[in-house]
């Protein structure tokens, strides 16, 4: 039987980050000896008062459906942490909750777009900014940075990308893969050029706040330009700062009526994120945040290694970062000097098939000659993998 797939299926493509750390299981359960430093994963534990908050809640017998937006207690939590920590203001009709920030983002993404609508996103993005672009019939639209640069966009090329078919700007910092955070004064160029073009929303991809050790204190560009306040969608989650990848919670703030657009549209996909995770995510934002400050220096620390590590293999220079647990350093001189290797896609092959370590090449993001390196692994094993880079570069 031939299989009509939707044009939609059939335009955007897998995941490159996912599909890197499957095939990295995949070798490891077939015996190889495989480290992989390609997902954005935290390696610790979910901490013991977030997990005894979700026991709680499977005892109390919370574990029926919940309003499409969330439970009143994580929503409060959230305007809480806006209020306390952001110096935002959302009413209770403001917050959406759902499965995950990428949930999120795709919903926001299905909320805002028509098509031929154009979103703008700086390159290196994360892999699926262009791909929910596109399945929302948009087209993306990349503003492409250097390494020479700091894989930062200047207010100049932001301008020179707007055309009147613009209708989203998205900014995620810090920057998932390059690990750059834009300062507030940075934020508020931004802002002088977007308050000159009033039909473009901003999703702020916030996702990393509080991994972040940069002398400048966390900005979005609602806190860098106040004016621009209603227009921005601010996206986070509990996933990175509290290690709870798997529970799925991502919550969105910004003008009610774009708010009540992504809840009609989830409440016709999910409904209601996990009820026994939502019990969870308000314990971990409500609660005190010393597990939180923990992992950052622990973070810090094997960012500082993994940094100094990779300077010292030829054909490598690497930034330091500004937050998360990735680095991107440009392999442009790897790729000269490897035999056989003529892209960062080739040389990420090679370095799997070489020495087990599993690395996600920087065309997936869109940056070439560059890889992405996450350190959120143990120190053992990050030692381990940088002396196996070495030993072939």
């Amino acid at each position: 039987m031939t299989t009509r797939l939707s044009e939609r299926a059939t335009r955007v493509k897998p995941s490159m980050t996912l599909a890197m750390n499957a095939r990295a299981k995949k070798l490891k359960l077939s015996g190889g000896d495989i480290i992989s430093l390609s997902v954005g994963e935290p390696d610790f534990d979910t901490p013991e008062h977030i997990k005894t908050a979700a026991i709680k809640a499977i005892q109390e017998g919370k574990t029926k459906y919940t309003a499409t937006d969330g439970i009143p207690k994580l929503k409060k939590a959230i305007q809480t942490k806006f209020a306390n920590e952001n110096n935002l203001q959302y009413e209770l009709d403001q917050i959406i909750v759902s499965c995950g920030a990428k949930h999120s983002l795709y919903n926001a993404m299905q909320a805002l777009l028509n098509p031929g609508d154009e979103v703008l996103i700086p390159a290196p993005y994360w892999v699926s900014y262009p791909d929910m672009a596109l399945l929302a019939d948009a087209k993306p639209v990349i503003i492409n940075t250097s390494h020479q640069h700091q894989y930062k966009i200047t207010p100049e090329q932001l301008e020179s990308h707007i055309t009147d078919k613009t209708r989203l700007f998205i900014l995620n910092s810090p920057s998932n893969p390059s690990g750059m955070a834009y300062s507030k004064e940075e934020l508020a160029a931004f802002g002088e050029v977007l308050l000159k073009h009033p039909d473009i929303i901003i999703l702020s991809d916030d996702i990393y706040e509080h991994i972040l050790w940069t002398h400048n204190e966390f900005s979005n560009l609602a806190n860098a330009c106040p004016e621009l306040t209603d227009r921005v969608v601010v996206i986070n989650g509990v996933s990175k700062a509290y290690a709870m990848t798997g529970w799925r919670i991502g919550y969105t703030a910004g003008h009610a009526d774009i708010i009540k657009a992504m809840k009609t549209i989830q409440s016709q996909s999910t409904s209601n994120p996990c009820s026994i995770a939502q019990y969870a995510a308000a314990a971990a934002l409500a609660e005190p945040q010393q597990c939180v400050q923990d992992m950052v220096k622990e973070f810090k620390s094997r960012h500082d290694f993994v940094v100094e590590s990779l300077n010292d293999i030829d054909g490598i220079q690497c930034h330091p970062s500004n937050g998360t647990f990735y680095v991107f350093p440009d392999v442009t001189g790897a790729v000269e000097n490897t035999k056989g290797v003529d892209d960062d896609l080739a040389l990420a092959e090679h370095i799997l098939a070489k020495t087990g370590v599993a690395t996600v090449p920087g065309s997936a993001f869109g940056a070439s000659n560059s890889l992405r390196i996450s350190f959120a692994a143990a120190v053992d094993k990050l030692d381990d993998a940088m002396k196996r880079l070495k030993t072939i570069l």
